[in-house]
């Protein structure tokens, strides 16, 4: 599996609010990132798999809507996520 317990805490500890908050935007977008680059390099191997590919747009509509949700709330917020998870806007 590519995404560990371990690598999930680490996530929850670094962008929740506190060490088991999963639910929180941040975290979701860090959690989608994860998949998000997963799913790109399976891609790359595996140019014609059109069903990962499609799971693929709908993971980056829902972290593109939970980005906007944290921008339209709290800039400060929205800009570190951008700067710490290396995506450009």
């Amino acid at each position: 599996m590519y995404l560990t317990k371990e690598r999930i805490q680490e996530l929850t500890a670094k962008f929740g609010k506190t060490a088991t908050d999963t639910g929180a935007a941040e975290v979701q977008v860090a959690l989608f990132t994860e998949r998000i680059n997963h799913l790109t390099e399976h891609l790359k191997v595996n140019r014609k798999d059109y069903s990962t590919q499609r799971a693929l747009q709908m993971l980056v509509g829902k972290r593109r809507k939970l980005l906007d949700f944290i921008k339209e709330h709290d800039i400060a917020r929205y800009r570190v996520m951008l700067d710490e998870l290396n995506l450009r806007k």
